[in-house]
C-alpha cells in the first residue's frame, strides 16, 4: 500500500521534470550547434526553469502534506514569482 502507481500524480510530476531536464539539454545542444541563438536559448531557459521550480514545488507540497497525514490532492501549483523566491 505505501508504493505509488505509475499513474500517481506523483509519477506525472517526475516524469514532465524529466522532461523539462531534456528540454534544458537540447536548449543547450541547438545553442552549441548554431541553431538557436543565446537570447532565443536563455529566454526559453527561464521559461522552463520556472516551470521546473513549480514542479519541485508542487511535489514537496504533496510530499509534506502526505506525511502530516493531509491530503497531497489538496496542493497546487504556485505562482512562479512566489516560488522562485524560494531558497533551497
Amino acid at each position: 500500500m505505501g508504493q505509488q502507481q505509475n499513474d500517481s500524480p506523483e509519477h506525472a510530476i517526475l516524469a514532465r521534470i524529466s522532461t523539462m531536464v531534456a528540454d534544458e539539454k537540447t536548449l543547450r545542444d541547438l545553442l552549441a550547434s548554431g541553431r538557436i541563438d543565446g537570447e532565443t536559448e536563455q529566454q526559453q531557459l527561464a521559461a522552463l526553469e520556472r516551470e521546473l521550480d513549480q514542479c519541485w514545488d508542487l511535489l514537496r507540497q504533496r510530499r509534506a502534506k502526505a506525511e502530516i497525514g493531509e491530503d497531497p490532492g489538496e496542493a497546487r501549483v504556485r505562482p512562479s514569482d512566489t516560488v522562485e523566491g524560494y531558497q533551497s
